[in-house]
């Protein structure tokens, strides 16, 4: 029986196997599904696919960076404690080095690594160490220059949060200083321009509410919400906020002082936005208890 590439894709899916281990097992049996699977569970390839219920929100974010290109990607596990395994650092290393050569998280899966596609290096580390793991996602920046910074570092380029930050020009220490800002900051976006109209529109609408609350006349409410939008601003665009190292300036100022201009920048934390599953009373005591 010919083996399709929808029947390869439906295997991976079932299965978590990588694609060539999916596409063997088909050949081996003959296109038959269920003995597929089989196949891929003797071969301890099917592992990943018991894992597929679990939550993966720790991990790490490694970052790279090479000949004005800057790049972070997360990858993720169940516990803490695997990203601080050398083998899961090595290979996390290994795809924040892969992703120089590509521009989005699906060309990186499918890159290869060491002589395999990221996808399948991951499904074995999955089988190795016995844990889910998901390569969630990549961004990159591009400057004349680009500096990064991993904030709670595990290891050398990887740790809890890591920032890139590029650059018109050079300027090694500022651009480190301005790093250092944004993972303490988060910003919304780099300017006025970038913000999510969204995000902008829904501020406008409850600075207009509480103002109109106050009962003054039209058009001092006016003033008012250009005010506070002026402040929202400042607040949570990078170039308009207070730079941390010296508050009475705004990091556009400083980058300026400092020769440079910041074009872009990425801040990638592990985890966010993803739902971690609530421990039990019980299962807190012991945590607590055994000193984690």
């Amino acid at each position: 029986m010919a083996v399709t590439a929808q029947m390869v894709k439906e295997l991976r899916e079932s299965t978590g196997a990588g694609m060539m281990d999916a596409k063997k097992a088909l050949t081996e049996t003959d296109g038959d599904m269920e003995a597929a699977v089989d196949w891929l569970r003797t071969k301890g390839l099917a592992k990943a696919a018991k894992k597929s219920d679990r939550i993966a929100a720790e991990g790490l974010v490694a970052v790279a960076v090479k000949d004005g290109k800057g790049v972070a990607v997360e990858v993720n596990s169940e516990t803490d404690f695997v990203g601080k395994n050398a083998e899961f650092q090595t290979m996390v290393r290994g795809i924040a080095e892969t992703a120089l050569g590509v521009d989005n998280v699906d060309q990186l899966r499918d890159a290869k690594l060491n002589g395999k596609p990221v996808s399948e290096v991951i499904t074995d580390a999955v089988a190795k160490i016995g844990e889910k793991m998901d390569l969630r996602r990549m961004a990159e920046v591009k400057g004349d220059s680009v500096v990064s910074y991993v904030h709670n570092a595990a290891t050398d380029g990887m740790g809890k949060i890591g920032v890139l930050v590029a650059l018109k020009g050079s300027n090694p220490e500022i651009g480190k200083q301005i790093a250092m800002h944004i993972a303490a900051t988060n910003p919304a976006s780099l300017s006025e321009a970038d913000l999510d109209p969204a995000l902008v529109e829904r501020e406008k609408s409850v600075l207009t509410e509480q103002a109109r609350e106050s009962g003054k006349p039209d058009a001092v409410i006016e003033k008012m919400i250009v005010g506070r939008m002026a402040k929202f601003f400042e607040e949570v665009t990078l170039l308009g906020q207070k730079f941390v190292i010296n508050p009475d300036i705004t990091v556009a100022q400083a980058a300026k002082d400092a020769g440079v201009e910041v074009v872009s920048f990425v801040r990638m934390g592990v985890g966010e936005g993803i739902e971690k599953k609530e421990e039990d009373f019980a299962a807190e005591v012991a945590k607590t208890l055994s000193g984690n």
